[in-house]
């Protein structure tokens, strides 16, 4: 009930900031600034969709931005050296998966906090990025894959096909309901016969996965392959995630709340943008949000208990 008290309010903000946008900022309703809105939140939706799972079950992976950059490194070298871009695809894939998997490793393995983990290979992946690529930009990829990556149908359907897929396994599989049952309490999971530790390991996996899938997005939309590709966006995957209703502390959330948050965070910064807004202001609105985001459902939670409490008292 809560979760959709939560992506109703995001809904009406979601509807309310765009209204606003298209009466109060030039060029918001413009075709050609919509397809741009809608491809500019399409690598951010992909790997927020990997990170829900991942936070509902009580971790999170701080990593996904270094994971894409050092995904699209690897493009870069791969196609400097002379190899297909088909044959360079999965690779980058691999790439991302094996990244994800160490993160794993280390969380399930050595018991080490995913926080701690990632940190610290959210700086590994990225220095690993420019020791193979340098600051060399790499933009002589073939058109047959840069033109279609800058038209929004072949983006947004990804994005919609995976979302759908992601939803179903979340909110309507044993697996959904295992990913759950271990953010509510991991120990009562462990008990009830949930191999807790594969699970995370898997979404671990999972997340890498969907940030190299996210960077051949990325370096095909724009044409360049760079070894800071996606800095900071972890901030925005992070953000709308939890604006999106999933608890920081795991065991509540839903997709459709996070895909709604991607786009109302993406809608507020395109806004932003067109009015001219510095980016120092635009990273302090993320930042706000993702305070709220954490601060306003908890505050919630306490009032609720205290009225219970209260209610209790003869």
């Amino acid at each position: 009930m809560l979760a959709r008290r939560w992506e109703s309010l995001i809904l009406v903000l979601l509807v309310a900031v765009c209204v606003w946008a298209a009466l109060g900022v030039d060029g918001f309703a413009n075709t050609s600034n919509v397809s741009f809105l809608l491809l500019d939140t399409t690598e951010i939706a992909l790997m927020a969709l990997s990170m829900t799972f991942v936070v509902v079950a009580a971790e999170i992976d701080l990593s996904v931005a270094s994971t894409l950059g050092l995904s699209c490194a690897v493009l870069g070298w791969l196609w400097n050296a002379g190899l297909s871009i088909e044959a360079i695809m999965p690779i980058c894939l691999m790439v991302g998966t094996l990244c994800g998997a160490v993160n794993g490793l280390l969380v399930t393995r050595l018991g080490l906090p995913s926080l701690a983990v990632t940190i610290g290979t959210f700086a590994l992946y990225r220095g690993l990025a420019y020791v193979i690529l340098g600051d060399q930009a790499v933009a002589d990829l073939p058109a047959a894959y840069t033109t279609p990556a800058t038209q929004p149908l072949i983006p947004l359907v990804l994005v919609a096909a995976l979302g759908v897929g992601a939803a179903v396994l979340l909110h309507a599989t044993g697996v959904g309901r295992a990913v759950f049952a271990i953010g509510a309490n991991q120990e009562a999971a462990f008990f009830a016969g949930i191999r807790v530790k594969r699970i995370k390991f898997w979404l671990f996996v999972a997340s890498g996965a969907m940030a190299a899938l996210a960077s051949l997005i990325l370096t095909f939309r724009y044409a360049s392959a760079r070894a800071d590709n996606g800095v900071g966006l972890e901030l925005a995957v992070v953000a709308a995630v939890l604006l999106g209703g999933v608890s920081i502390f795991g065991g509540r959330g839903s997709l459709p709340g996070v895909l709604m948050a991607v786009l109302l965070l993406g809608v507020v910064r395109n806004a932003l943008i067109l009015a001219d807004v510095a980016n120092e202001v635009l990273n302090f609105v993320t930042g706000l949000l993702l305070v709220a985001s954490v601060l306003v459902p908890n505050l919630g939670a306490l009032w609720r208990r205290r009225s219970t409490s209260q209610q209790e008292v003869p």
